[in-house]
């Protein structure tokens, strides 16, 4: 615990996917290295679905930064997001690196999100949680352009 630190030194906004209108298909974050932080969070934005649309979110894990043996992580998927109940949600995906298939090499993780029927407005981030050294916010991806 650090009660006295900035929330930006504690998470880093490690990957996104942009908010966008995306078509009926898959889109995913590249992948990233679980070595420096202790924990993961990965936010799943939902604006309007288009008709009859669904959303579905992942995360998969992988050997190295170019996607070897990739493979999807157990009990990380969330519940499809249908148009019924699904504009303007968000939903939430937890992991730690102790969460993934190390034994056999596995240490990078990313964001599968797959809108199906219709395009809808979908956006999402990982963040990187409890970082191993301070300040986290020296791991944010290039398109963090403000910390205020």
């Amino acid at each position: 615990m650090f009660p006295n630190a900035k929330g930006s030194e504690l998470l880093s906004v490690l990957a996104t996917i942009d908010p966008a209108a995306q078509a009926a298909g898959t889109v995913t974050t590249g992948w990233i290295s679980v070595a420096n932080h202790h924990g993961f969070l990965s936010l799943v934005q939902t604006g309007v679905l288009g008709t009859s649309a669904t959303v579905d979110a992942k995360l998969q894990q992988a050997v190295d930064s170019t996607g070897i043996s990739a493979k999807d992580i157990t009990g990380k998927a969330i519940t499809q997001i249908i148009k019924a109940t699904g504009d303007n949600k968000q939903a939430l995906i937890n992991v730690k690196p102790e969460e993934l298939d190390t034994v056999n090499g596995f240490g990078f993780v990313r964001l599968s999100l797959t809108v199906g029927v219709a395009a809808s407005q979908t956006a999402a981030q990982v963040l990187g949680v409890n970082p191993r050294e301070l300040p986290a916010n020296a791991g944010n991806q290039a398109a963090v352009v403000q910390i205020v």
